[in-house]
């Protein structure tokens, strides 16, 4: 009687530790998303673009005349996003397209003016936090990361791969 008692309660205790860990988990992931969230806001209300908008000015600061498909490539979303992003920095009057001098097939984007004083007064991190905060850890937190990111993608049912490339609907 006593053996079985002890099981019983070893088991429970076991279960009470896979609860608080799937707790503790799920907590951390709304620390991240909320302070991603808060921080497209602030851009937002700071610039009046969103923080996806913000990331292609900095990518087109760093390096200006980059085309549609290189910043697609550097935030990792897909060239329609992409260039729906910069239709509407473009609109804005924030981005300029440039026709390239030996081939008129090819568009160089650049920020102008208005666009360079955005970036200037920008709250940082101007690529967004989520960005800035993976490149801080080292590699073998990256890896333990995506390790753990990949086994969550497993068990989620609609986990569509198609979805890693786009933005963060908060940051658009």
């Amino acid at each position: 009687m006593t053996i079985k008692k002890n099981k019983t309660q070893a088991l429970s205790a076991g279960q009470d530790a896979d609860f608080t860990l799937h707790v503790e988990a799920l907590k951390k992931l709304r620390i991240v998303i909320r302070a991603a969230q808060r921080h497209s806001a602030g851009i937002e209300r700071h610039c009046g673009v969103s923080g996806a908008q913000l990331w292609v000015m900095h990518e087109l600061d760093e390096t200006p005349g980059l085309r549609v498909g290189e910043i697609a490539e550097k935030m990792a979303i897909h060239q329609t996003t992409a260039s729906n992003l910069l239709d509407a920095l473009v609109k804005k009057g924030l981005v300029i397209k440039q026709r390239d001098s030996l081939d008129q097939r090819v568009v160089k984007l650049a920020l102008s003016e208005q666009g360079m004083g955005i970036i200037a007064r920008a709250p940082k991190p101007a690529r967004g936090l989520l960005p800035e905060a993976l490149r801080k850890l080292d590699q073998d937190q990256l890896l333990e990361l995506n390790q753990g990111l990949q086994a969550l993608v497993n068990v989620i049912d609609n986990g569509d791969d198609a979805n890693g490339l786009q933005p963060l609907y908060f940051t658009m």
